[in-house]
């Protein structure tokens, strides 16, 4: 009886995700004019001002924690800003118009419009540390693989777990001169690698996707992209390890007296202290997972990922939309 209770007063949450996932759609589209027309800073205008305006009607009383900063006097998703209609749940909000903006500007694959949330206060403070040596993988490397590790060791380990050749294996790292070692130590395992030329969270989320082509994503990249890539993490059963690294003896001392243990590994519960997660992702340029932007036949169309950590659900959302109704 009491079970039967339980069950007819289960209501299920909100997926505040179906409402986000508008904010990226919009900013994917209003980025989408400037593909490969090198203009970055255009198209990272024109896709935070989409994103914003989209957010102020999302049913949240957000707070950006990860922000684009604020640009000639206007409010344009900077940290610390209030986000939403101000009515549903108290939320961490981390956002990035556009991921991958030189791969916008050049017209080139991979590039991403993208919201992560997470209940308040649960986000990783990304502010002392700009960087962070990062390890990404999907269901199967779960206690399998360690950033602690040699790299060699975690490749051989991985193949072994998926039952492949280690020639099978491919390592996205992104194509830095301090990620030359990183690369030699890769393919001297005998594994192949993925340059990517930008797309930090692109290349995290693929990693973690248990279908993906991508078998690991390693290297130094932004911390706050380890922040979003992790809410994504929670979603797909995956795994994100990271070490902060300082770029200079000044981010070094304020890192220790931020009070952080630069060699404390942080994996995807340290980096969001919640399983109320939301990542939620739009094609702007084609990428391994997702679409991008299109016009076909008078609608435009694009293809989105909602991701939510607390049921592990990943949802493929396509799109058609007028663009004179959409605009209006």
């Amino acid at each position: 009886m009491s079970e039967q209770l339980e069950l007819d007063d289960w209501q299920p949450d909100r997926n505040l995700g179906m409402e986000l996932v508008r904010a990226t759609e919009a900013a994917a589209i209003k980025a989408a004019n400037f593909v490969g027309r090198g203009d970055k800073n255009a198209a990272d205008g024109a896709a935070v001002d989409a994103m914003r305006r989209f957010l102020s009607t999302v049913s949240m009383q957000g707070t950006v924690v990860i922000g684009e900063g604020e640009k000639d006097d206007a409010p344009w998703l900077y940290n610390g800003e209030v986000v939403g209609n101000g009515l549903g749940a108290e939320c961490d909000v981390a956002v990035d118009p556009i991921d991958g903006t030189r791969l916008t500007a050049d017209g080139r694959p991979g590039a991403l419009s993208v919201i992560a949330v997470s209940d308040r206060g649960s986000m990783f403070d990304p502010s002392a540390v700009f960087y962070m040596d990062k390890l990404v993988c999907g269901p199967v490397g779960v206690g399998v693989v360690d950033i602690r590790k040699p790299m060699g060791e975690n490749v051989r380990a991985l193949a072994k777990a998926k039952g492949v050749d280690v020639s099978e294996i491919r390592v996205a790292v992104l194509d830095r001169p301090r990620h030359a070692d990183l690369i030699r130590e890769i393919r001297e395992a005998g594994a192949g690698t993925r340059l990517l030329m930008d797309g930090d969270v692109a290349g995290g989320v693929n990693a973690a996707r248990h279908d993906s082509k991508i078998d690991m994503c390693v290297g130094i990249g932004g911390t706050p992209e380890g922040i979003i890539t992790a809410c994504a993490v929670k979603a797909l059963g995956g795994l994100i390890q990271g070490r902060l690294w300082p770029k200079d003896d000044e981010e070094r001392e304020r890192a220790i007296a931020a009070g952080h243990d630069l060699n404390e590994v942080l994996d995807q519960d340290s980096l969001v202290r919640s399983d109320n997660t939301y990542f939620v992702a739009t094609g702007i340029t084609a990428a391994d997972f997702l679409d991008g932007v299109q016009y076909r036949g008078g609608f435009v169309r694009t293809e989105s990922i909602v991701l939510r950590g607390h049921s592990g659900t990943v949802r493929h959302i396509v799109s058609e939309m007028r663009p004179d109704r959409w605009s209006e």
